[in-house]
Protein backbone atom coordinates (compact mmCIF):
# COMPACT_ATOMS: atom_id res chain seq x y z
CA UNK A 1 0.00 0.00 0.00
CA UNK A 2 1.11 3.54 -0.79
CA UNK A 3 2.64 5.51 2.07
CA UNK A 4 2.15 9.28 2.29
CA UNK A 5 4.15 11.47 4.66
CA UNK A 6 2.80 14.88 5.68
CA UNK A 7 5.74 16.88 6.99
CA UNK A 8 6.48 20.34 8.35
CA UNK A 9 3.13 20.82 10.09
CA UNK A 10 1.81 21.97 13.45
CA UNK A 11 -0.30 19.07 14.73
CA UNK A 12 -3.50 19.34 16.73
CA UNK A 13 -4.17 15.67 17.40
CA UNK A 14 -7.76 15.98 18.67
CA UNK A 15 -6.99 14.81 22.21
CA UNK A 16 -6.99 18.31 23.67
CA UNK A 17 -3.25 18.23 24.36
CA UNK A 18 -0.97 21.04 23.23
CA UNK A 19 -0.13 21.31 19.55
CA UNK A 20 3.34 20.27 18.42
CA UNK A 21 5.57 20.43 15.36
CA UNK A 22 5.64 17.08 13.69
CA UNK A 23 4.95 14.69 10.84
CA UNK A 24 2.34 12.07 10.04
CA UNK A 25 2.77 8.89 8.02
CA UNK A 26 -0.29 7.41 6.32
CA UNK A 27 -0.38 3.92 4.82
CA UNK A 28 -3.50 3.00 2.88
CA UNK A 29 -6.39 4.49 4.83
CA UNK A 30 -4.70 4.47 8.26
CA UNK A 31 -2.30 6.64 10.20
CA UNK A 32 0.70 4.47 11.00
CA UNK A 33 3.06 6.96 12.66
CA UNK A 34 2.93 10.38 14.29
CA UNK A 35 6.38 11.85 14.89
CA UNK A 36 7.69 14.83 16.82
CA UNK A 37 10.71 16.63 15.43
CA UNK A 38 13.54 15.65 15.09
CA UNK A 39 12.05 12.20 14.34
CA UNK A 40 11.24 11.93 10.67
CA UNK A 41 8.94 9.63 8.70
CA UNK A 42 9.55 10.97 5.19
CA UNK A 43 12.14 8.32 4.44
CA UNK A 44 9.52 5.59 4.71
CA UNK A 45 7.07 7.30 2.33
CA UNK A 46 6.26 6.93 -1.36
CA UNK A 47 4.91 10.50 -1.46
CA UNK A 48 5.89 13.45 0.73
CA UNK A 49 3.62 16.44 1.27
CA UNK A 50 5.36 19.50 2.70
CA UNK A 51 2.74 21.20 4.86
CA UNK A 52 4.60 24.50 4.84
CA UNK A 53 4.17 24.96 8.58
CA UNK A 54 0.38 24.80 8.35
CA UNK A 55 -2.02 23.48 11.00
CA UNK A 56 -2.90 19.77 10.68
CA UNK A 57 -5.96 18.50 12.52
CA UNK A 58 -8.35 15.54 12.38
CA UNK A 59 -11.35 15.71 10.08
CA UNK A 60 -14.41 17.19 11.75
CA UNK A 61 -17.85 15.68 12.40
CA UNK A 62 -21.03 17.68 11.79
CA UNK A 63 -23.41 16.29 14.40
CA UNK A 64 -26.74 17.73 13.20
CA UNK A 65 -26.79 17.63 9.40
CA UNK A 66 -29.61 18.40 6.97
CA UNK A 67 -28.08 17.83 3.54
CA UNK A 68 -31.51 18.09 1.90
CA UNK A 69 -32.14 21.60 3.24
CA UNK A 70 -31.54 23.74 0.18
CA UNK A 71 -30.39 27.16 1.47
CA UNK A 72 -33.90 28.62 1.24
CA UNK A 73 -35.93 30.66 3.77
CA UNK A 74 -38.89 28.36 4.47
CA UNK A 75 -39.64 24.73 5.23
CA UNK A 76 -42.02 24.61 2.26
CA UNK A 77 -39.32 25.84 -0.11
CA UNK A 78 -37.21 22.92 1.06
CA UNK A 79 -39.98 20.34 0.87
CA UNK A 80 -41.36 21.34 -2.55
CA UNK A 81 -38.13 20.66 -4.41
CA UNK A 82 -38.90 17.67 -6.69
CA UNK A 83 -37.14 14.46 -5.62
CA UNK A 84 -34.95 14.15 -8.71
CA UNK A 85 -33.43 17.59 -8.26
CA UNK A 86 -33.40 17.10 -4.52
CA UNK A 87 -31.02 14.15 -4.52
CA UNK A 88 -28.71 15.99 -6.92
CA UNK A 89 -28.76 18.92 -4.51
CA UNK A 90 -27.75 16.57 -1.70
CA UNK A 91 -24.85 15.23 -3.76
CA UNK A 92 -23.60 18.76 -4.37
CA UNK A 93 -23.92 19.80 -0.72
CA UNK A 94 -22.16 16.67 0.55
CA UNK A 95 -19.13 17.65 -1.52
CA UNK A 96 -19.33 21.17 -0.09
CA UNK A 97 -19.05 19.74 3.43
CA UNK A 98 -16.06 17.59 2.57
CA UNK A 99 -14.39 20.57 0.90
CA UNK A 100 -14.68 22.41 4.24
CA UNK A 101 -13.10 19.63 6.30
CA UNK A 102 -16.22 17.85 7.56
CA UNK A 103 -15.20 14.24 6.94
CA UNK A 104 -18.05 12.67 8.96
CA UNK A 105 -21.66 13.68 9.58
CA UNK A 106 -24.81 12.65 11.44
CA UNK A 107 -28.05 12.98 9.49
CA UNK A 108 -30.57 15.00 11.50
CA UNK A 109 -33.53 14.22 9.22
CA UNK A 110 -34.17 14.31 5.51
CA UNK A 111 -36.83 16.41 3.77
CA UNK A 112 -38.06 13.28 1.97
CA UNK A 113 -38.10 9.71 3.32
CA UNK A 114 -35.13 8.20 1.44
CA UNK A 115 -32.84 11.12 0.60
CA UNK A 116 -30.41 10.48 3.45
CA UNK A 117 -30.30 6.76 2.76
CA UNK A 118 -29.68 7.11 -0.98
CA UNK A 119 -26.97 9.72 -0.38
CA UNK A 120 -25.23 7.61 2.29
CA UNK A 121 -25.23 4.59 0.00
CA UNK A 122 -23.84 6.61 -2.92
CA UNK A 123 -21.04 8.05 -0.77
CA UNK A 124 -20.20 4.62 0.62
CA UNK A 125 -20.14 3.12 -2.89
CA UNK A 126 -17.84 5.88 -4.18
CA UNK A 127 -20.45 7.20 -6.63
CA UNK A 128 -20.06 10.70 -5.18
CA UNK A 129 -17.96 12.35 -2.48
CA UNK A 130 -19.03 13.49 0.94
CA UNK A 131 -18.55 12.88 4.65
CA UNK A 132 -18.87 9.32 5.92
CA UNK A 133 -22.48 9.49 6.85
CA UNK A 134 -25.06 8.06 9.23
CA UNK A 135 -28.48 8.45 7.63
CA UNK A 136 -31.53 9.71 9.48
CA UNK A 137 -35.21 9.26 8.81
CA UNK A 138 -37.60 11.96 7.81
CA UNK A 139 -38.75 13.91 10.87
CA UNK A 140 -41.42 11.93 12.69
CA UNK A 141 -43.97 14.42 13.96
CA UNK A 142 -47.44 14.37 15.39
CA UNK A 143 -50.62 15.84 13.92
CA UNK A 144 -50.25 19.61 14.25
CA UNK A 145 -46.61 19.35 15.32
CA UNK A 146 -43.41 20.71 13.81
CA UNK A 147 -43.22 19.48 10.23
CA UNK A 148 -46.97 19.03 9.68
CA UNK A 149 -47.44 21.32 6.68
CA UNK A 150 -50.75 19.87 5.53
CA UNK A 151 -53.80 22.10 5.09
CA UNK A 152 -57.42 21.28 6.06
CA UNK A 153 -58.44 21.06 2.40
CA UNK A 154 -55.18 19.34 1.35
CA UNK A 155 -54.50 16.68 4.01
CA UNK A 156 -51.83 14.89 1.98
CA UNK A 157 -48.71 13.42 3.60
CA UNK A 158 -46.66 14.34 0.53
CA UNK A 159 -47.13 18.05 1.29
CA UNK A 160 -45.70 17.68 4.75
CA UNK A 161 -42.13 18.34 5.80
CA UNK A 162 -42.32 15.59 8.40
CA UNK A 163 -43.90 12.15 8.57
CA UNK A 164 -47.12 12.62 10.56
CA UNK A 165 -48.25 10.09 13.16
CA UNK A 166 -50.88 10.00 15.87
CA UNK A 167 -50.85 7.32 18.53
CA UNK A 168 -48.42 4.50 19.34
CA UNK A 169 -49.44 2.19 16.50
CA UNK A 170 -48.83 4.85 13.87
CA UNK A 171 -45.45 5.50 15.51
CA UNK A 172 -44.67 1.78 15.26
CA UNK A 173 -45.62 1.73 11.59
CA UNK A 174 -43.48 4.78 10.80
CA UNK A 175 -40.49 3.38 12.68
CA UNK A 176 -40.72 0.07 10.86
CA UNK A 177 -41.06 1.80 7.49
CA UNK A 178 -37.92 3.90 7.97
CA UNK A 179 -36.01 0.92 9.35
CA UNK A 180 -37.05 -1.03 6.27
CA UNK A 181 -35.69 1.76 4.09
CA UNK A 182 -32.32 1.42 5.83
CA UNK A 183 -31.84 4.35 8.21
CA UNK A 184 -29.06 4.36 10.79
CA UNK A 185 -31.27 6.18 13.29
CA UNK A 186 -34.78 7.56 13.69
CA UNK A 187 -35.59 11.25 14.24
CA UNK A 188 -38.59 12.50 16.22
CA UNK A 189 -39.79 16.06 16.84
CA UNK A 190 -40.49 16.18 20.56
CA UNK A 191 -40.93 19.94 20.84
CA UNK A 192 -42.14 22.94 18.88
CA UNK A 193 -40.23 25.52 16.84
CA UNK A 194 -41.00 29.23 16.65
CA UNK A 195 -40.49 29.58 12.90
CA UNK A 196 -43.23 27.00 12.37
CA UNK A 197 -45.62 28.98 14.54
CA UNK A 198 -45.27 26.60 17.48
CA UNK A 199 -43.82 27.44 20.90
CA UNK A 200 -40.41 25.89 21.47
CA UNK A 201 -41.63 24.97 24.96
CA UNK A 202 -44.37 22.76 23.45
CA UNK A 203 -44.02 18.98 24.02
CA UNK A 204 -46.68 17.35 21.81
CA UNK A 205 -45.80 13.63 22.02
CA UNK A 206 -47.13 11.36 24.75
CA UNK A 207 -44.78 9.10 26.68
CA UNK A 208 -46.57 6.08 25.18
CA UNK A 209 -45.75 7.28 21.66
CA UNK A 210 -42.10 7.97 22.52
CA UNK A 211 -41.78 4.59 24.24
CA UNK A 212 -43.08 2.87 21.12
CA UNK A 213 -40.49 4.56 18.94
CA UNK A 214 -37.55 3.74 21.17
CA UNK A 215 -38.65 0.14 21.66
CA UNK A 216 -38.89 -0.39 17.89
CA UNK A 217 -35.49 1.25 17.43
CA UNK A 218 -33.89 -0.88 20.13
CA UNK A 219 -35.40 -4.06 18.71
CA UNK A 220 -33.76 -3.30 15.38
CA UNK A 221 -30.43 -2.03 16.71
CA UNK A 222 -31.05 1.59 15.75
CA UNK A 223 -30.44 4.79 17.65
CA UNK A 224 -32.93 7.65 18.06
CA UNK A 225 -32.35 11.40 17.72
CA UNK A 226 -34.81 14.06 18.85
CA UNK A 227 -35.62 17.69 18.19
CA UNK A 228 -36.01 18.65 21.85
CA UNK A 229 -36.05 22.33 22.82
CA UNK A 230 -38.47 22.21 25.76
CA UNK A 231 -37.50 20.99 29.20
CA UNK A 232 -40.10 18.21 29.10
CA UNK A 233 -38.89 16.99 25.69
CA UNK A 234 -35.32 16.71 27.03
CA UNK A 235 -36.69 14.71 29.96
CA UNK A 236 -38.48 12.44 27.51
CA UNK A 237 -35.13 11.82 25.83
CA UNK A 238 -33.65 10.85 29.19
CA UNK A 239 -36.58 8.70 30.30
CA UNK A 240 -36.66 6.76 27.05
CA UNK A 241 -32.93 6.54 26.32
CA UNK A 242 -32.85 8.73 23.21
CA UNK A 243 -29.19 8.90 22.29
CA UNK A 244 -28.84 12.20 20.41
CA UNK A 245 -30.53 15.33 21.73
CA UNK A 246 -30.84 18.26 19.35
CA UNK A 247 -31.11 21.72 20.98
CA UNK A 248 -31.96 21.19 24.71
CA UNK A 249 -32.42 24.95 25.05
CA UNK A 250 -34.77 25.05 28.04
CA UNK A 251 -33.35 22.22 30.17
CA UNK A 252 -33.68 23.26 33.82
CA UNK A 253 -31.42 22.44 36.76
CA UNK A 254 -33.14 19.17 37.64
CA UNK A 255 -33.06 18.04 34.02
CA UNK A 256 -29.38 18.93 33.81
CA UNK A 257 -28.78 16.76 36.89
CA UNK A 258 -30.49 13.86 35.11
CA UNK A 259 -28.48 14.47 31.95
CA UNK A 260 -25.22 14.63 33.88
CA UNK A 261 -26.02 11.34 35.60
CA UNK A 262 -26.39 9.73 32.15
CA UNK A 263 -23.76 11.70 30.23
CA UNK A 264 -21.96 8.58 29.03
CA UNK A 265 -25.01 7.73 26.93
CA UNK A 266 -26.23 11.02 25.48
CA UNK A 267 -24.91 13.60 23.03
CA UNK A 268 -26.17 17.16 22.66
CA UNK A 269 -25.96 18.94 19.30
CA UNK A 270 -27.58 22.28 20.14
CA UNK A 271 -27.54 24.02 16.75
CA UNK A 272 -26.71 27.26 18.50
CA UNK A 273 -25.86 28.80 15.13
CA UNK A 274 -29.57 28.64 14.25
CA UNK A 275 -30.47 30.72 17.28
CA UNK A 276 -27.72 33.28 16.65
CA UNK A 277 -28.27 33.66 12.91
CA UNK A 278 -32.06 33.73 13.12
CA UNK A 279 -31.94 36.30 15.91
CA UNK A 280 -29.52 38.70 14.24
CA UNK A 281 -28.75 37.80 10.61
CA UNK A 282 -32.04 37.02 8.83
CA UNK A 283 -33.40 40.52 8.08
CA UNK A 284 -32.89 40.07 4.32
CA UNK A 285 -35.36 37.19 4.46
CA UNK A 286 -38.06 38.87 6.50
CA UNK A 287 -36.93 38.07 10.04
CA UNK A 288 -35.66 41.36 11.39
CA UNK A 289 -34.29 41.43 14.94
CA UNK A 290 -37.66 42.88 15.99
CA UNK A 291 -39.58 40.01 14.40
CA UNK A 292 -37.11 37.51 15.84
CA UNK A 293 -37.81 39.04 19.26
CA UNK A 294 -41.55 38.56 18.74
CA UNK A 295 -40.97 34.96 17.68
CA UNK A 296 -38.86 34.26 20.76
CA UNK A 297 -35.44 33.45 19.33
CA UNK A 298 -33.25 35.91 21.31
CA UNK A 299 -34.94 34.72 24.49
CA UNK A 300 -34.25 31.12 23.58
CA UNK A 301 -30.64 31.96 22.76
CA UNK A 302 -30.21 33.43 26.24
CA UNK A 303 -31.78 30.35 27.85
CA UNK A 304 -29.78 27.96 25.66
CA UNK A 305 -26.48 29.69 26.41
CA UNK A 306 -27.11 29.40 30.15
CA UNK A 307 -28.15 25.75 29.87
CA UNK A 308 -25.25 24.80 27.60
CA UNK A 309 -22.69 26.53 29.83
CA UNK A 310 -23.90 24.32 32.66
CA UNK A 311 -23.72 21.22 30.44
CA UNK A 312 -20.17 22.07 29.47
CA UNK A 313 -19.12 22.50 33.11
CA UNK A 314 -20.73 19.14 33.94
CA UNK A 315 -18.81 17.30 31.20
CA UNK A 316 -21.80 16.59 28.98
CA UNK A 317 -20.75 16.01 25.37
CA UNK A 318 -21.72 18.97 23.16
CA UNK A 319 -20.99 18.83 19.44
CA UNK A 320 -21.16 21.42 16.65
CA UNK A 321 -23.51 21.61 13.73
CA UNK A 322 -27.18 21.94 13.13
CA UNK A 323 -29.84 23.45 10.94
CA UNK A 324 -27.39 24.83 8.40
CA UNK A 325 -29.08 24.94 5.02
CA UNK A 326 -31.39 27.91 5.57
CA UNK A 327 -30.87 31.06 3.50
CA UNK A 328 -29.29 33.02 6.35
CA UNK A 329 -26.98 30.16 7.33
CA UNK A 330 -26.11 28.28 4.13
CA UNK A 331 -24.33 24.98 3.95
CA UNK A 332 -20.57 25.35 4.18
CA UNK A 333 -20.67 27.97 6.93
CA UNK A 334 -21.11 25.31 9.63
CA UNK A 335 -17.79 26.09 11.31
CA UNK A 336 -19.37 29.29 12.66
CA UNK A 337 -20.54 26.99 15.46
CA UNK A 338 -16.96 26.69 16.71
CA UNK A 339 -16.74 30.40 17.51
CA UNK A 340 -20.28 30.38 18.88
CA UNK A 341 -19.21 27.60 21.26
CA UNK A 342 -16.56 29.96 22.61
CA UNK A 343 -18.78 33.05 22.68
CA UNK A 344 -21.97 31.53 24.08
CA UNK A 345 -20.99 28.29 25.85
CA UNK A 346 -17.66 29.32 27.34
CA UNK A 347 -15.48 26.73 25.62
CA UNK A 348 -11.86 27.47 24.88
CA UNK A 349 -10.85 27.25 21.20
CA UNK A 350 -9.14 23.94 22.01
CA UNK A 351 -12.32 22.56 23.55
CA UNK A 352 -14.34 23.70 20.53
CA UNK A 353 -12.00 21.82 18.17
CA UNK A 354 -12.11 18.73 20.41
CA UNK A 355 -15.91 18.84 20.21
CA UNK A 356 -15.66 18.73 16.42
CA UNK A 357 -12.98 16.03 16.24
CA UNK A 358 -12.56 13.58 19.13
CA UNK A 359 -16.20 13.82 20.21
CA UNK A 360 -17.13 13.29 16.58
CA UNK A 361 -15.53 9.87 16.76
CA UNK A 362 -17.73 9.15 19.78
CA UNK A 363 -21.02 10.14 18.16
CA UNK A 364 -20.09 8.23 14.98
CA UNK A 365 -19.68 5.15 17.26
CA UNK A 366 -16.04 4.77 16.19
CA UNK A 367 -14.07 6.33 19.06
CA UNK A 368 -11.09 4.06 18.49
CA UNK A 369 -10.52 5.08 14.87
CA UNK A 370 -12.08 8.50 14.18
CA UNK A 371 -11.48 12.02 15.39
CA UNK A 372 -7.82 11.92 16.44
CA UNK A 373 -4.39 11.86 14.82
CA UNK A 374 -3.04 8.68 16.34
CA UNK A 375 -1.44 5.51 14.95
CA UNK A 376 -4.13 3.06 13.91
CA UNK A 377 -6.79 5.73 13.34
CA UNK A 378 -8.39 6.35 9.97
CA UNK A 379 -6.56 8.98 7.93
CA UNK A 380 -9.14 11.76 8.00
CA UNK A 381 -6.94 14.86 8.05
CA UNK A 382 -7.43 18.58 7.40
CA UNK A 383 -4.61 21.02 6.69
CA UNK A 384 -5.49 24.61 7.60
CA UNK A 385 -3.67 27.73 6.42
CA UNK A 386 -3.55 29.59 9.71
CA UNK A 387 -4.04 28.80 13.39
CA UNK A 388 -7.68 28.09 14.33
CA UNK A 389 -6.72 28.21 18.00
CA UNK A 390 -6.00 31.90 17.52
CA UNK A 391 -8.98 32.58 15.25
CA UNK A 392 -11.63 29.89 14.78
CA UNK A 393 -13.35 31.97 12.12
CA UNK A 394 -10.76 30.95 9.54
CA UNK A 395 -12.45 27.52 9.50
CA UNK A 396 -15.34 29.14 7.58
CA UNK A 397 -13.05 30.35 4.77
CA UNK A 398 -12.77 27.84 1.89
CA UNK A 399 -9.35 29.12 0.84
CA UNK A 400 -7.98 28.42 4.33
CA UNK A 401 -8.88 24.72 4.08
CA UNK A 402 -5.69 23.87 2.23
CA UNK A 403 -6.03 20.08 2.09
CA UNK A 404 -8.63 17.48 3.02
CA UNK A 405 -7.75 13.81 3.25
CA UNK A 406 -10.51 11.30 3.91
CA UNK A 407 -9.84 7.63 4.45
CA UNK A 408 -6.30 8.12 3.18
CA UNK A 409 -7.45 9.70 -0.12
CA UNK A 410 -6.63 13.33 -0.84
CA UNK A 411 -9.94 14.97 -1.72
CA UNK A 412 -8.79 18.59 -1.81
CA UNK A 413 -5.40 20.24 -2.12
CA UNK A 414 -3.76 17.97 -4.65
CA UNK A 415 -5.26 16.69 -7.85
CA UNK A 416 -7.23 13.48 -7.35
CA UNK A 417 -8.11 11.71 -10.57
CA UNK A 418 -10.00 8.84 -8.98
CA UNK A 419 -13.70 8.39 -9.90
CA UNK A 420 -14.76 9.40 -6.39
CA UNK A 421 -13.54 12.95 -7.09
CA UNK A 422 -16.50 13.65 -9.38
CA UNK A 423 -19.48 15.66 -8.18
CA UNK A 424 -22.57 17.17 -9.74
CA UNK A 425 -23.63 20.79 -9.30
CA UNK A 426 -27.30 21.64 -9.78
CA UNK A 427 -28.16 25.26 -8.86
CA UNK A 428 -31.38 25.52 -6.86
CA UNK A 429 -32.51 28.40 -9.07
CA UNK A 430 -32.87 26.02 -12.02
CA UNK A 431 -35.92 24.55 -10.35
CA UNK A 432 -39.17 26.50 -11.02
CA UNK A 433 -40.98 24.67 -8.22
CA UNK A 434 -38.30 25.80 -5.78
CA UNK A 435 -38.39 29.36 -7.11
CA UNK A 436 -42.09 29.43 -6.35
CA UNK A 437 -41.45 28.24 -2.83
CA UNK A 438 -38.87 30.96 -2.23
CA UNK A 439 -41.54 33.62 -2.63
CA UNK A 440 -43.52 32.38 0.37
CA UNK A 441 -43.66 34.67 3.35
CA UNK A 442 -41.72 33.64 6.41
CA UNK A 443 -44.16 33.02 9.30
CA UNK A 444 -44.14 35.83 11.83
Amino acid sequence: MKKIAITNVTIFDGSGDDVFKGEVLVEGNRIVDVAHFPNKVAGAADQVIDGGGKFLMPGMTEAHTHFSWNDQPTLSAIQFMPPEEHILWCVDVAKRYLDMGWTSAIGAAAAKPRLDIVLRNAITAGQCVGPRYLAGSQEITTLGGLGDNTLPHLPFQELSFGHIVSGPEEVRKAARMFIKYGVDHLKINLSGEYIAGLPAELSPFSDEEVAMLTSEAKRNGKRVAAHARSDESVRQCLRHGIDIIFHASFANEETLDMLEANKARHFVAPAIGWLVRTSFNASEYGITPEIAEQMGYPQELEAAAASLRQMHKRGIRILPGGDYGFAWMPHGTNANDLQYFVDYIGMTPTEALVSATRLGGDIMMRPDELGQIRPGFLADLVLVDGDPLQDLRIMTEPARIAMVMQDGVIHKGLQDTSPRAAAIHVPASDNPMLDRGVQEAVPA
